[in-house]
C-alpha cells in the first residue's frame, strides 16, 4: 500500500478503466454469465466533505479467481468531484474502512493496516496529495473511531491487549476455548493527537461499545453499549448513552429497547437522530427517533410510517432528511424535528438509493444508488436539483452487456394481502412461450429486495435470464419496507403463510401464462435457505429442484446451535422450544423429510457461527438415507455466514447455475459430475496456444 503524493494519480480512471482480467472475463460477452459477476465492482460507502466539493468513496474490488492469491474484495479509496471526475488515492491489494473526513474538510481519515503495522491503524491523507500519516496507533486494531470537533482528539474503540502471560501459555499450546466466555473486550479510549507523551486513555463505560460518535459542539460523545460481547447482545440488548469525553461519566442514557441502527448529532449538540426499533418485538430498526441529550427523551416522530428509515442526516439544527425504504423502491425526504412539517425531494420511483451523507451547510449531497441495470454508484445532488445524476461507473463493460426486462410484479396472497417482488424476464423473451423459473428468496426475513441491481454469486439474476430462465424475488410478508406491523406478520408462524406467499407468487406468474408450472426452482440463504429446504420438502410436488445456502433445516437443534437465540425468540419464532415442542418440529423441513422429490443442491460455510453448518448436514443425510431424490452437499472451509473469498463465491455461482440448468432445461436424473470445469482456469498451455 502506498500513500505517497507521487502514488496519487490524478486522472479519472476509476470511471474508465477496466480491471485487469483474465482473457475468458475480458471479452466483449454479449449475456450476462458467472465470469461476470465475478469481476463486478461495488462502491460500499460515500462521503461528502464539509464544504459539498467533493466525495470520498470506497469501491469494493473483487479478486479474480486464479489471478493471484484466493481471498476476500479489496477496499479501495477514491475521490470524486461533482462534475464526475474520480481520482484513486488509495488502491491495489489495500483494505481501508471508515472513511471520514477530518473536522477541517483538508484530509481524509480512514482505518487500515499497511506492511509494516502490526495491527490496523488510523491514517490521514490530505486532499491535496502529500505523504500519508499514521496518526493514531495502537497496540491492538482500531476497529471504529470518532473526531473530537477541533481535530485534536480521537475516541476510539479497541480491545485490550492480552496479557504476555496469556501470550506465553498460548505458545505452549494452550489453546483451549470457553465457549462465550472467553473474550478480550472491545473498550472505548481517548487519544490526544498532537501530544507524543500522552498515551490513550481507556474509559470505563457500563457495557461493550459500538457506535461511537463525539458530539459537534463539546466533550460529550454517544456510544451504544451492549451488556456483553456476544452478538446476540449486540442485536437485542444494547442501549444508548452520552458520555463527558475527559471523566467517561455518564451525562445522559435513553430508554431504547431492541434493535438499534444509525445514530447522528443534530448540528447544536443538542440531540440525536436514532434510527431505532419500534419495540423489543420489532424484526429491524427503521423508525425515526429525536433522543434529547437535555432531559434523556426518546420520541418516534413518524410512529406509524409505513416504510422503514434507511439513512438520516441533519439539515440544519431543525430539520433531517432521510432516506425512506418505500417497498421495492425508496424515497428521499426532510421533516422538521417536532414533525410538524414533512417535504417530499424524491418520491418513490426511478432511484433506489442508500448512505445518505450531506454537506456542512446542508445544501449538497452524497448518496449511493443501484438499479436494474448496475449496482451500487456515487451519486449527488444540490439544492435546486429535481433529482440525483450520477457520478461514477465502476464496471463500465456492462453497458456492452445484453440485460434482461426487469419489472415490478404485484400480486394477492391466498388471504388477499397485496404482496410485491421483481421478475427478471427470460433474454429474448418469446411471447407465449413457457420458460423455467428460479424462485429466489431473500434472508431475514427481516430484509426486503428493491427494484435495483440483483445478480450476485448466491443469486441468480442476470446470468439465468440469459440461459433463458425467468427469476423471481418475492418480497413476503415479514419483509420489511412496509412498516413494523407487516414485518411482524410472520412472527410466531415458522412457515406458515410467509412461504405460502412464495407459492401465490410462483401461481401468479404461471397465470400470467409466462411460468411452465412443472419447471420450477427455488434458492435462498439463510432464511431464504430455509424456505428452499421447506419447499423442497413440505412443498416438494410444486418445485423440480432446489439450490439451498446456509438455510435451516431443523428448529430444534438450530435453537441450540445458533449464536442468535434471543433475537430467534423475540423477533421470529415468539415462543419457547421448552414449551412449544411440536411447534418447532412440525415447522421443520427435517419433520416433513419423506416428502422430499425435489433435487437438492446444498451448500455452507463451514464456519457459520448464525446457522450451524449441522443444519445442511441433517438434511443431507436424511435425504440421502431415504434415497428417494438426488442431493448434494457441498461445505466451504474457512467460510461463515455467506462466502466471502472469489473462489468460493465463484464456485457457488457455478455450482448453482449447473444444478439448475441440469434438472430445470436438462434430462435430470443423477446429479452432474462433482468436478467443476471453470471457464477461468486457464492451463500454461491453453494460455500458450492462444498466445501463438
Amino acid at each position: 500500500m502506498t500513500f505517497t503524493k507521487q502514488s496519487i494519480i490524478y486522472v479519472m480512471t476509476s470511471m474508465m478503466t477496466l480491471i485487469s482480467v483474465s482473457p475468458t472475463l475480458a471479452n466483449d460477452a454479449e449475456v450476462m454469465t458467472p465470469e461476470h459477476v465475478a469481476k463486478l465492482r461495488t462502491v460500499s460507502s460515500a462521503t461528502i466533505s464539509p464544504d459539498g466539493q467533493l466525495i470520498a468513496y470506497t469501491l469494493s474490488v473483487p479478486r479474480i479467481p486464479f489471478e493471484g492469491d484466493d481471498g476476500g474484495a479489496w477496499s479501495e479509496l477514491h475521490v470524486v468531484d461533482m462534475q464526475g471526475n474520480s481520482r484513486p488515492f488509495v488502491t491495489g491489494k489495500v483494505n481501508v474502512g471508515a472513511v471520514e473526513w477530518t473536522p477541517d474538510g483538508q484530509a481524509i481519515s480512514l482505518l487500515a493496516k499497511r506492511s509494516d503495522d502490526k495491527e490496523k491503524s488510523l491514517y490521514v491523507i490530505p486532499i491535496g496529495g502529500g505523504e500519508a500519516k499514521n496518526t493514531l496507533e495502537f497496540d491492538t486494531a482500531i476497529s471504529s473511531y470518532t473526531w473530537s470537533p477541533d481535530g485534536k482528539r480521537v475516541a476510539f474503540i479497541a480491545k485490550e491487549k492480552e496479557p504476555k502471560k496469556r501470550e506465553a501459555l498460548e505458545k505452549k499450546g494452550f489453546k483451549q476455548e470457553v465457549y462465550e466466555e472467553d473474550f478480550t473486550p472491545n473498550r472505548v479510549w481517548i487519544a490526544t493527537l498532537d501530544s507524543e507523551a500522552d498515551k490513550p486513555r481507556m474509559l470505563e463505560l457500563p457495557g461493550f461499545p459500538s457506535e461511537l460518535h463525539w458530539s459537534p459542539m463539546d466533550d460529550v460523545v454517544a456510544v451504544a453499549l451492549a451488556p456483553t460481547p456476544l452478538i446476540d447482545d449486540h442485536y437485542m440488548k444494547r442501549k444508548l448513552f452520552a458520555f463527558h469525553a475527559d471523566t467517561g461519566d455518564i451525562v445522559s442514557s435513553f430508554p431504547n429497547v431492541g434493535k438499534l441502527g444509525a445514530v447522528k448529532w443534530s448540528p447544536d449538540g443538542k440531540q440525536m437522530a436514532v434510527i431505532a426499533a419500534a419495540d423489543i418485538n420489532d424484526p429491524s430498526a427503521g423508525r425515526l427517533v429525536i433522543a434529547s441529550t437535555l432531559d434523556g427523551t426518546f420520541k418516534d416522530i413518524k410512529p406509524n410510517y409505513d416504510g422503514q428509515v434507511g439513512s438520516v442526516v441533519w439539515q440544519n439544527a431543525e430539520t433531517l432528511m432521510y432516506l425512506g425504504d418505500q417497498r421495492v423502491t425508496t424515497t428521499l425526504r426532510t421533516i422538521n424535528r417536532d414533525a410538524s412539517q414533512e417535504k417530499i425531494l424524491i418520491d418513490e420511483g426511478a432511484h433506489v438509493l442508500a448512505r445518505l451523507s450531506l454537506s456542512k451547510n446542508g445544501q449538497s449531497a452524497a448518496m449511493l444508488s443501484s438499479s436494474p441495470t448496475y449496482p451500487s454508484e456515487v451519486f449527488a445532488m444540490s439544492r435546486g436539483d429535481s433529482e440525483p445524476r450520477r457520478l461514477t461507473n465502476s464496471n463500465p463493460w456492462l453497458g456492452d452487456i445484453r440485460l434482461a426486462k426487469q419489472a415490478v410484479i404485484t400480486y394477492k396472497a391466498q388471504d388477499g394481502l397485496e404482496l410485491d417482488g421483481m421478475l427478471i424476464h427470460p433474454l429474448d423473451e418469446v411471447p407465449g412461450k413457457k420458460y423455467p423459473l428460479i424462485l429466489t428468496v431473500h434472508g431475514g426475513p427481516e430484509s426486503h429486495y428493491h427494484n435495483s441491481w440483483l445478480t450476485r454469486y448466491s443469486g441468480p439474476g442476470q446470468v439465468a435470464a440469459a440461459q433463458g430462465f425467468a427469476v423471481f424475488y418475492p418480497n413476503y410478508r415479514g419483509s420489511t419496507g412496509r412498516g413494523v406491523a407487516f414485518s411482524k406478520m410472520g412472527q410466531a408462524d415458522y412457515a406458515g403463510k410467509e412461504f405460502s406467499d412464495l407459492i401465490d407468487g410462483v401461481d401468479h406468474l404461471v397465470g400470467m401464462g409466462l411460468v411452465d408450472r412443472d419447471k420450477v426452482g427455488v434458492t435462498g440463504g439463510s432464511y431464504g435457505g430455509f424456505a428452499t429446504a421447506w419447499c423442497s420438502t413440505y412443498y416438494s410436488h410444486r418445485f423440480a429442484a432446489g439450490v439451498m445456502f446456509v438455510g435451516i433445516s431443523n428448529h430444534i437443534s438450530k435453537s441450540g446451535t445458533t449464536d442468535i437465540p434471543n433475537e430467534m425468540f423475540l423477533v421470529h419464532a415468539r415462543r419457547k422450544l421448552q414449551d412449544s415442542w411440536d411447534f418447532f418440529k412440525e415447522r421443520s423441513p427435517l419433520f416433513h423429510v419423506e416428502k422430499a422429490k425435489t433435487p437438492l443442491l446444498i451448500m455452507h460455510g463451514k464456519d457459520d457461527p448464525r446457522v450451524h453448518p449441522s443444519q445442511s448436514m441433517e438434511l443431507y443425510r436424511h435425504i440421502k438415507i431415504l434415497g428417494q431424490v438426488p442431493v448434494r452437499l457441498v461445505f466451504y472451509p474457512g467460510e461463515g455466514h455467506g462466502n466471502r473469498k472469489a473462489a468460493a463465491r465463484y464456485d457457488f455461482n457455478v455450482r448453482m447455475m449447473r444444478w439448475f440448468e441440469h434438472y430445470l432445461k436438462g434430462d435430470g436424473g443423477d446429479p452432474p459430475n462433482i468436478e467443476i470445469d471453470y471457464a477461468l482456469d486457464k492451463s500454461d498451455d491453453d494460455k500458450a496456444s492462444e498466445d501463438s
